[in-house]
């Protein structure tokens, strides 16, 4: 089965916005946690985060959507 170009750009793209997400997570999770817990301050960071992603993902899709494979 072979995938074409603008299908793997796709896949490509989503793969990396996903990783990004993750390794941000990971770096609010290290960095902000005690005992366990999140502190007040690290929940912030992990909806910026997600906001962030909710961002990237958006971009993401522009950029796609007006690109010509």
């Amino acid at each position: 089965m072979s995938l074409d170009r603008e299908t793997v750009t796709q896949i490509a793209l989503s793969a990396v916005a996903v990783l990004l997400f993750i390794a941000g997570t990971i770096v609010v999770s290290t960095n902000y946690g005690a005992n366990g817990d999140l502190t007040q301050e690290g929940g912030i960071a992990l909806v910026a985060a997600i906001a962030a992603f909710v961002v990237v993902m958006l971009a993401a899709g522009l950029f796609l959507e007006r690109r010509e494979f």
